[in-house]
């Protein structure tokens, strides 16, 4: 019994350290999706297309579910019960293997995804006259980016016009008034270039926390394991 016991004590701090660790990096991953939803305020009138604006959304959910989890996972661990233990193991077993599909998805389809996201954002620049906020979001984007239009700057050419001749918004341009050539550079690739380059760390830390959750399924189901053994030899 002494040894099972230490066996399950061993097995309770780590599970309780790792949760903890976990519990953490969802913290900080939440943060991170704030800190980019308030840095691209400005643009949030864009669809979810847009490159910044999906990275914060899906940021903002998986760091709120990985605090939940880590939090369930530490009341387990400190409780000793099973019922929480077995229910943050199947939780976290979910996650692991959305994060893996979904990743996976991304990877297969990322080119039909890209083609998608650009068509969504064409589309919707045909309200940029009629719709106040989403002029300010496409003129907060190209100025920001210096990028002109979804593909290339003609896709501004159906939208906006002078006696028939077609223009381009003056966030497009270097003069800051209408004017009939602006930025060469796309702006969704651009906004995707800056995404790319800034999230390195983002998804260092990412796998970091994928190890971690790995290793807590390990702990949480060795000391379910042990509980049920130990609740075995009382009885």
């Amino acid at each position: 019994m002494t040894v099972t016991r230490r066996c399950l004590c061993c097995v309770k701090y780590l599970m309780f350290i790792f949760n903890l660790i976990f519990w953490l990096g969802g913290c900080g991953l939440f943060g991170v999706g704030v800190w980019l939803s308030f840095k691209q305020a400005e643009i949030s009138s864009l669809p979810l297309s847009f490159p910044s604006l999906s990275a914060a959304n899906l940021l903002l959910v998986a760091g709120g579910i990985t605090m939940v989890t880590g939090f369930l996972g530490c009341l387990g661990a400190l409780k000793e019960q099973r019922c929480l233990l077995m229910t943050f193991f199947v939780i976290l077993l979910i996650l692991v293997l959305t994060e893996v599909i979904m990743a996976v998805t991304v990877h297969i389809y990322k080119e039909e995804l890209d083609k998608k996201a650009q068509n969504n954002l064409l589309e919707g620049m045909k309200d940029y006259l009629t719709d106040e906020r989403l002029q300010l979001s496409w003129d907060s984007v190209q100025k920001m980016f210096k990028c002109c239009g979804v593909i290339n700057q003609t896709d501004w050419y159906p939208v906006l016009s002078i006696d028939g001749k077609p223009t381009l918004p003056a966030s497009c341009c270097l003069s800051g008034q209408e004017c009939g050539r602006g930025w060469d550079e796309p702006c969704y690739q651009k906004a995707r270039t800056w995404l790319l380059g800034n999230i390195t760390s983002v998804l260092v830390f990412g796998i970091c926390i994928v190890i971690v959750q790995l290793l807590a399924l390990v702990f949480s189901m060795m000391m379910y394991c042990q509980i049920r053994r130990a609740e075995k030899y009382l009885d």
